[in-house]
């Protein structure tokens, strides 16, 4: 009796503190928010442009973004002519938040400690007042990918601890008064920088991470030299462009004939230097020129650029992806996402639906990535946005080629592509040294991983003669969609460039970007993808032709009939003989028990038969010979027709075997931001 008492009695103590907690406890948590935000609004809010009130929802109020079990979690207080300086304790008992934004305000003083922000993953402190150093406090932040402290007055050195921030994506400190070295920065992460217009000086580190910026990274810096800035450098020092005479005469006891030497060298170096400056002079006034006729062109694109994503990209109040276009109102200064203002571009919606996506330029560039791929046109990432939307962006390796407009209109023919075979092109962003394109995101992964696996020998397991077929007339539609609109081509036709649907359809990827290589280029293409390609086309300076692309969907029927990526040339290599090597190759299989084909079954011979004839015209040598993308999916119709036919009279049923193939792949886990 005693014990069940002392159940019931501690049962009503711990409903009491339940009771306690989620009525007392719990909203005074909610409530601390609110005051901190209060207290904030005192100290920088003198002209009272925050609406906000006490007994209110704190997450209705202006410029809270986002909550998240009634705390703020997300902060945007941009353009509101705040001013005063950041209390260290108001800030920090924000301590749920993951984006934090002062932009473009009136804020001074130092940046105070806000190490107690563990949660921060962006921060936005451009254009302001703040002065002081280095931010010491900011590199404890391990979860800090985006730091922007651009276009205010901090000075002394950027500290090394800087490397501490192993998430990095964004780093800008231009327009400030920072000294010393540029930091050895190696974050693979690293994809935006910019140090320009300070006072740093000596060597730029030879890291992996700042290799890839190039002087625009580091203009304004007299004194800092490298490989990237194209100055040279002597003992960390850079090197002037030539060493004048001293201003003190020394007196020297030499003769007068030695005198006369040292006049006539110094006039002709004085000659030879004022020459110098005359030409260098005239090469300035000729680049201005040139600079303000692009400058001008970027412009009149960005406007119209600029107007589009202002009214769809879901930007919000005061951001720089809409907010119509107060983005541009900071002082003329390269701010870090002012892109409208500074005529640098805009993130641009192709199609009609794509108008109403409702992300952002910065919604990218605060998006965590992960790297999905390398190749010959640029890099790809999954990009992962603080609101959980997935998409995958595609950063081309020179931004130089074609020229803006050039880009501008190919892209817009690109984004009005729409086929249930292709990846739709929804956006994408030009500036003088970046181009982005955002596709949709496929999950489950490319038809490379579907036939190879994680094998990276190239060898993997043949399909199904029906699952070759269903894939063959899912490409097969689609690169006919793109031959039908004249002078377009596909360019680069490869297994991992088919993603898999939500259907596992097959989707076509990476469509008409030839057009956006260097055709001064040097670089070879790898040995796999060099098979991929038509003979008359290895060549990547040529055009890609609608036959070549034929050849290259050959190629990759026989991949799939093989499980064997072309790392030969299969056509030099085994001529007449492909049918007879790609039997060996399946019997092979057949002998390994993993054979895809029914053995003893008359109808899967004939109809492997048949896909070996498409793709045995698809790869011959001349192009005149090659049958059209409107015969080939005849041709594979016709037999797929057939076979579903011919199927309902077996056990080889065409439906399961696809659905065989595709059911033991590994569905990708949701990756958490």
């Amino acid at each position: 009796m005693e014990q069940q008492h002392y159940f019931y009695s501690s049962s009503r103590y711990l409903l009491l503190f339940l009771f306690f907690y989620a009525f007392v406890l719990l909203p005074l948590v909610r409530a601390g928010d609110a005051e901190a935000l209060l207290s904030l609004k005192s100290t920088l809010d003198p002209a009272n442009s925050l609406p906000w009130r006490q007994g209110s929802n704190v997450c209705t109020w202006q410029g809270v973004r986002e909550c998240m079990k009634g705390r703020v979690t997300k902060l945007v207080l941009e353009y509101l002519n705040l001013t005063g300086t950041l209390d260290r304790k108001i800030i920090n008992q924000l301590d749920q938040l993951r984006v934090l934004s002062f932009k473009s305000n009136s804020i001074s003083g130092q940046i105070p400690d806000i190490s107690g922000l563990v949660n921060l993953k962006s921060l936005f402190l451009n254009d302001n007042n703040f002065s002081g150093v280095f931010p010491a406090s900011v590199t404890t932040l391990h979860r800090l990918k985006v730091l922007v402290l651009a276009g205010n007055k901090i000075a002394g050195d950027i500290p090394a601890s800087v490397l501490n921030l192993r998430r990095l994506y964004v780093l800008y400190l231009q327009d400030n008064l920072f000294s010393g070295g540029v930091p050895p920065l190696n974050q693979t992460s690293l994809r935006f920088f910019n140090v320009s217009n300070n006072h740093l000086s000596g060597e730029i580190p030879m890291t992996p991470a700042l290799i890839q910026f190039n002087d625009s990274s580091f203009l304004g810096n007299v004194n800092v030299c490298g490989l990237q800035v194209h100055n040279k450098c002597a003992n960390g020092i850079a090197l002037p462009p030539l060493v004048g005479p001293s201003s003190e005469a020394h007196p020297s006891s030499k003769s007068k004939p030695n005198k006369s030497k040292l006049i006539k060298i110094i006039a002709a170096s004085v000659g030879g230097f004022l020459l110098l400056v005359l030409f260098v002079l005239l090469l300035l006034v000729l680049c201005r020129k040139h600079s303000r006729r692009k400058e001008a062109d970027t412009r009149s694109k960005g406007d119209v650029h600029g107007v589009e994503a202002a009214g769809t990209g879901g930007g919000g109040e005061g951001t720089s992806g809409g907010g119509g276009g107060r983005g541009g109102n900071n002082g003329g200064k390269q701010g870090a996402f002012s892109w409208e203002g500074d005529g640098l571009g805009s993130l641009v919606f192709c199609g009609p639906g794509d108008q109403q996506m409702s992300y952002s330029l910065e919604d990218l560039l605060k998006a965590s990535a992960e790297t999905l791929g390398r190749g010959s046109m640029g890099s790809t990432y999954k990009a992962v946005m603080e609101s959980g939307f997935i998409v995958t962006v595609k950063r081309l390796k020179d931004a130089r080629y074609p020229r803006l407009e050039e880009f501008r209109r190919h892209m817009d023919l690109l984004g009005k592509l729409r086929h249930p075979h292709l990846v739709p092109l929804r956006a994408y962003f030009q500036a003088k040294e970046e181009r982005l394109i955002v596709y949709d995101y496929f999950p489950n992964g490319s038809l490379f991983s579907l036939i190879h696996g994680s094998r990276t020998s190239g060898g993997g397991k043949p399909l199904h003669w029906t699952s070759c077929l269903k894939i063959a007339e899912d490409l097969a539609s689609g690169v006919l969609y793109i031959h039908q609109n004249p002078g377009l081509t596909h360019g680069n036709l490869k297994s991992s460039n088919v993603l898999l649907g939500s259907d596992f359809e097959s989707c076509l990827t990476d469509y008409g970007l030839t057009l956006f290589r260097d055709p001064d280029s040097h670089e070879e293409p790898s040995a796999t993808t060099l098979f991929y390609r038509a003979p008359e086309c290895r060549d990547i300076r040529k055009p890609s032709t609608q036959p070549a692309d034929v050849y290259s969907f050959g190629v990759l029927l026989l991949e799939l009939l093989t499980g064997k990526t072309p790392f030969q040339d299969l056509v030099q290599e085994h001529g007449s003989d492909i049918p007879r090597w790609v039997r060996s190759v399946r019997e092979e299989e057949t002998e390994s028990g993993d054979e895809p084909v029914s053995s003893g079954n008359e109808a899967s011979e004939e109809k492997l038969q048949t896909l070996l004839n498409i793709a045995m015209a698809c790869v011959s040598i001349t192009p005149e010979n090659r049958p059209t993308m409107r015969e080939v999916l005849r041709m594979i119709r016709d037999s797929r027709a057939e076979a579903i036919v011919s199927s309902n009279n077996s056990s080889d049923h065409s439906p399961g075997r696809w659905s065989d193939t595709v059911q033991s792949l590994p569905r990708e886990e949701h990756l958490s931001i």
